[in-house]
């Protein structure tokens, strides 16, 4: 097979692929659009006028969707920037100041991750009932932080092994102190990297439903797909295009934050270019 007729082959398995990856989006905006009063299930492939926008200010108007969402562009945004700012602390003593047992204080940080998050959900209720946390912000913030922080020490400790070790020495014959070299070193040239596990996390962050479920009673505070999950319950029992309106406005966010900031999260991709 010749180069220009294997490149047919590839465009056209990427082409249906992609048409493939597309139909549940054909189906939410169609179906997001549709008048609730007419709704019918079983013409849920067929197109039929466009009530986007209406269907999405009912869902504002019965659900607290707006308190919602300012909670979690809160836990989007600070938990996975303490997460990182942790997690690259973590890998810069493990790889870069030679931290004594190093390897096993990476396995102890990263271990955690190997047990399902169902595990430790009754504990954790349990915990953050005698303390005050739960269905509280700061309990939120805290519970994301520590899911996002050892992901974060994995692929920072990957980044930073692949720094060459005479940066590092390099600094310190000039006079350096560790945390300069930390934060004027070698968090500026692990920028790519920062914002890819950024992305990540926020991602999982604003898609969460398990924890705001069981660590969250209000709206006030509850994340933004845990109280769409609600609605049809909650909320008197909202029409189903109603429900998929706020589900195409719950979705945005990731979308647009992809694709701004997908030349960083390609570049983050690429661990130790240095």
């Amino acid at each position: 097979m010749n180069g220009k007729a294997s490149q047919i082959v590839r465009t056209t398995i990427l082409v249906i692929f992609g048409l493939l990856w597309l139909i549940p989006v054909y189906l939410l905006l169609i179906n997001a659009s549709k008048d609730p009063t007419v709704y019918d299930s079983r013409q849920s492939w067929v197109p039929d006028g466009f009530a986007l926008f209406s269907n999405i200010a009912e869902a504002l108007s019965l659900s607290g969707m707006a308190d919602s969402v300012l909670s979690t562009v809160l836990y989007s945004v600070v938990a996975p920037a303490l997460a990182v700012v942790v997690g690259a602390a973590a890998g810069f003593g493990i790889v870069a100041l030679g931290l004594k047992h190093g390897f096993a204080w990476f396995v102890v940080i990263f271990g955690g991750t190997i047990f399902p998050l169902q595990m430790i959900l009754l504990p954790l209720f349990d915990g953050y009932s005698r303390v005050g946390l739960y269905d509280n912000r700061i309990g939120m913030i805290l519970i994301y932080t520590a899911i996002a922080t050892p992901f974060s020490a994995f692929v920072m400790r990957n980044f930073f092994t692949g720094v060459s070790h005479s940066v590092f020495e390099a600094a310190r014959l000039d006079g350096a102190s560790v945390w300069s070299i930390f934060t004027r070193v070698y968090l500026p040239m692990s920028v790519s990297a920062l914002v890819a596990i950024f992305i990540l996390q926020a991602t999982f962050i604003w898609n969460d439903l398990l924890l705001g479920l069981v660590l969250a009673q209000s709206d006030a505070v509850r994340p933004i797909v845990t109280t769409l999950a609600g609605m049809q319950s909650t909320y008197g029992g909202a029409q189903l295009s109603t429900v998929l309106a706020a589900g195409v406005l719950v979705s945005l966010p990731t979308v647009i934050l992809f694709l701004c900031t997908q030349r960083f999260f390609a570049k983050g991709l690429a661990l130790g270019q240095y």
